[in-house]
């Protein structure tokens, strides 16, 4: 085998900490790098990754850089995921920031200091066939990271590898605890990385004002204030500040749409309300791994989380974007997340969630029509 020189980028976390072990194992040259893409109070929870990618450099025995990315990450990620709150959208950043950082302004620097490949920590696979290279799910199904990885093209996965792909979560940390990795047993990281261990509603305020306005049920009774539609998203449950509400049943509350007109927060209770399901999805601007769409219609699975389970649907182009409609309603699809479409084991690509069925152009924006109908005087809410 062909000594590479493989470029990756160390976070501080177990995982690339493992990549970097077999990459290095495999026989390859191997060089870290340590990605700051971000500058501002939580800058202490980068100094300490960078000293643990230090560590795990040094008992590796390889070369480390730091490089400062977030000039990059506040032009082509941060903007955009403030003008998707501002517009009343729940952003994923971290699609984002894989196709825009991690597997381009990384990519290019790696490439920039010989890289034959590069190396992340992600929980996924590639698969080269016919001059192609396909997205494929991890082995280990409850660490898969395929959804985030979704609007990456054929020239960004040509030169990738993911290490700890074909490997459970419980492996990774026995490799690194076997060859004394001081990342093993570190705690995985979570949330958005420019937000740290903040609640998120503070964080947003510092950027977005807080408008504070009613929150009201289907049939116009207010059953308490939130503080600014852009700090809820559909489907939330925890944060609403209404538990126990006088007259209510026993159920916890969901926030079912936003009224932008009354500046109101539309709740129902319980899980299974209806309001909070949608049969099918609508979205824009999709984007296929292959560089070309897939024969449709057809019948594939998809999801509109990252943490719900694959889901069949039969997927429609429509007005230059996509229409599933699933077999099975979801709950609470969301404008600014993702459809993510897979054929079997294999990710096709996705496009973003702008509304549910063949609808409005917001998800809950029927719904909230006819709120404001009823809340106006009209007789009764319709729901999907």
């Amino acid at each position: 085998m062909k000594r590479e020189r493989v470029v990756v980028g160390l976070s501080g976390g177990v995982d690339s900490s493992v990549a970097a072990l077999l990459e290095r194992d495999a026989g390859h040259e191997v060089v870290g790098v340590f990605m700051k893409n971000w500058e501002g109070d939580e800058e202490c929870r980068s100094r300490e990754d960078l000293v643990d990618a230090a560590a795990v450099a040094d008992v590796l025995g390889i070369e480390l850089e730091a490089v400062n990315f977030a000039a990059e990450y506040r032009e082509r990620v941060f903007a955009s995921f403030l003008a998707d709150y501002r517009a009343g959208r729940t952003p994923n950043p971290d699609v984002l920031c894989n196709s825009e950082i991690k597997f381009r302004a990384f990519l290019d620097h790696a490439l920039a200091l010989g890289a034959d490949r590069i190396a992340t920590g992600h929980y996924a696979r590639v698969r080269r066939a016919g001059g192609r290279v396909e997205l494929l799910k991890a082995t280990d199904a409850g660490k898969d990271q395929s959804y985030f990885l979704h609007r990456l093209t054929q020239e960004q996965l040509a030169p990738v590898s993911f290490p700890v792909g074909e490997l459970t979560k419980r492996r990774v940390r026995e490799i690194a605890r076997d060859a004394g990795l001081p990342t093993h047993a570190k705690r995985d990281s979570t949330g958005i990385c420019f937000i740290g261990e903040r609640p998120f509603r503070e964080f947003l305020a510092r950027y977005l004002p807080r408008e504070p306005g009613p929150i009201v049920t289907p049939d116009g009774r207010e059953v308490g204030v939130h503080q600014g539609l852009a700090y809820y998203t559909l489907g939330q449950r925890q944060g609403l500040g209404i538990g126990g509400a006088r007259g209510a049943a026993e159920a916890p509350w969901f926030v079912a749409a936003k009224d932008p007109s009354r500046n109101a927060l539309v709740v129902v209770q319980g899980h299974d309300h209806p309001m909070l399901h949608a049969s099918g999805v609508d979205a824009t601007d999709p984007h296929w791994i292959a560089g070309e769409a897939p024969r449709l219609p057809a019948r594939y699975a998809a999801k509109t989380r990252y943490r719900m389970a694959d889901a069949p649907c039969e997927l429609a182009p429509r007005d230059g974007g996509l229409t599933a409609v699933f077999d099975t309603a979801q709950f609470a699809p969301t404008p600014g997340q993702y459809l993510v479409v897979y054929d079997g084991e294999v990710c096709l690509g996705g496009a973003e969630i702008t509304g549910s069925g063949s609808g409005p152009s917001t998800v809950g924006e029927r719904r909230t029509g006819q709120v404001a109908e009823m809340m106006a005087g009209g007789s009764s809410l319709l729901v999907p």
